[in-house]
């Protein structure tokens, strides 16, 4: 297994931190009266979106419906979820750990990646004891835990950092990488799905191990090019890129909305992801970007994806040039009879337009639509984002997200500071209580 390792211990030194039950530790650091409780997010879906580890104890899991909870738990805490105080959050997380490192890639709102490579000299520790120092810091400051995985790649320090959770560190040095890959289902690897696993376990491959030590032409006519990179990966060999940078690097627009009861229904369900395109296409305007791959993505009722990635004859950021290539891989997607609870895209290999001349008058037709989108996002600047929208999008925009909810809100909802308004609020989250 040596051989199959890069040399050294850490030849890079990759963090990948991950918030414990983060939306729910939100909850309990924002009201102090709430910790050591179980406390579930999600009352306005009336499921449980995230659960405190005092919850999770109780046996209670994600998806769970409200009244199935209560069953196990009378004395659950059940809180609508305030994404945007969990934003707020987020970006201190991000904040602390670039006091650390300007090489930080947000990969979610609760979880990053961190390249400390080299900042051993000039902090004046080991990678170790930096990593413990950011745990403490995080810790100390939002009033919740992380757990953090220290490793030579990315898809190691994944690995590490569900593997003692909560408030764990675990650092695998390249030389102890086959000790932790042989406890490792295959299946648990970040990037590798159901179907891959699948496939993987017919040809005799169950651990991370088996993967990492597997022959290349064996397994070549199985894997696609992701997959090569991620058994690279194992083997404590780099292979995917390190996006550095913040949201406002724009390496992608992403769009997702949950809604409540989940829908069987195909013209409803493509209404909804018809009305993130649209919101998706207005974002990448702003930036003045063009998407060159698009991503949908369907989620189930229980919680299982559908996704299809779509690369652009012509890169766009015109909702309805996108809305038709969609259709056609949502027809694919969609599968009669299940029920879908929620809708994604993503706009990948943004770029900035170049427009040349053309023979055919394909440029002056791409100016007039441009002038077209330009009143159309003058207007609803004006009057609000959804004032004009697309017929297919009609039903997203004319029924409620929540059908049936309590109509829960969050604290932030309910409380404005002076100078808020019920749409545009200050970037400071509400705590009741202090943060130690």
């Amino acid at each position: 297994m040596s051989t199959l390792l890069a040399h050294g211990t850490y030849p890079r030194a990759i963090l990948h931190i991950d918030g414990d039950a983060f939306f729910a530790s939100c909850e309990q650091s924002r009201d102090p009266a709430l910790r050591g409780k179980p406390v579930i997010t999600g009352a306005e879906r009336d499921i449980a979106s995230s659960m405190s580890y005092e919850a999770k104890a109780l046996g209670i899991t994600r998806a769970m419906r409200l009244h199935e909870i209560r069953k196990i738990c009378p004395d659950v805490i059940v809180l609508p979820s305030d994404y945007e105080t969990y934003s707020l959050l987020s970006k201190r997380f991000f904040d602390i750990v670039r006091r650390f490192t300007p090489d930080v890639e947000e990969y979610g709102i609760d979880e990053c990646f961190a390249d400390i490579t080299g900042w051993q000299r000039p902090l004046r520790t080991n990678y170790h004891m930096m990593a413990e120092r950011i745990q403490e810091d995080l810790r100390r400051e939002l009033g919740f835990t992380f757990s953090i995985g220290l490793a030579s790649t990315k898809v190691l320090a994944k690995a590490g950092s569900k593997w003692k959770k909560p408030y764990g560190l675990t650092a695998i040095p390249n030389r102890e990488i086959p000790t932790y890959l042989a406890e490792l289902p295959v299946g648990n690897v970040w990037g590798i799905g159901p179907r891959t696993t699948d496939t993987l376990v017919r040809l005799g491959i169950r651990t991370a191990l088996d993967l990492a030590r597997s022959d290349d032409a064996r397994l070549d006519p199985f894997l696609s090019k992701p997959f090569k990179e991620i058994r690279s990966e194992l083997r404590g060999i780099p292979a995917l890129p390190f996006l550095a940078g913040n949201r406002s690097a724009h390496a992608s627009v992403q769009k997702m909305k949950t809604f409540t009861p989940a829908s069987n229904d195909p013209r409803f369900v493509f209404a909804q992801l018809a009305k993130n395109i649209e919101s998706a296409c207005m974002r990448a305007r702003q930036y003045g970007l063009e998407a060159g791959k698009m991503l949908i993505l369907l989620r189930t009722q229980t919680f299982e994806h559908q996704a299809v990635e779509i690369h652009l004859t012509c890169p766009t950021n015109f909702a309805h040039e996108l809305l038709t290539v969609a259709k056609s891989s949502f027809d694919t997607l969609f599968s009669p009879g299940t029920f879908y609870r929620a809708t994604m895209v993503t706009l990948l290999d943004l770029r900035t337009p170049d427009r040349q001349p053309d023979l055919f008058g394909a440029s002056l037709k791409i100016e007039g639509f441009r002038r077209i989108y330009e009143s159309i996002d003058a207007v609803r600047a004006k009057y609000g984002k959804h004032t004009i929208h697309f017929g297919p999008s009609f039903d997203a925009h004319h029924s409620p997200r929540h059908i049936g909810s309590r109509g829960d809100v969050p604290e932030r909802m309910r409380h404005l500071i002076k100078g808020e308004s019920i749409r545009r609020h200050l970037n400071i989250p509400m705590f009741v209580g202090e943060v130690d």
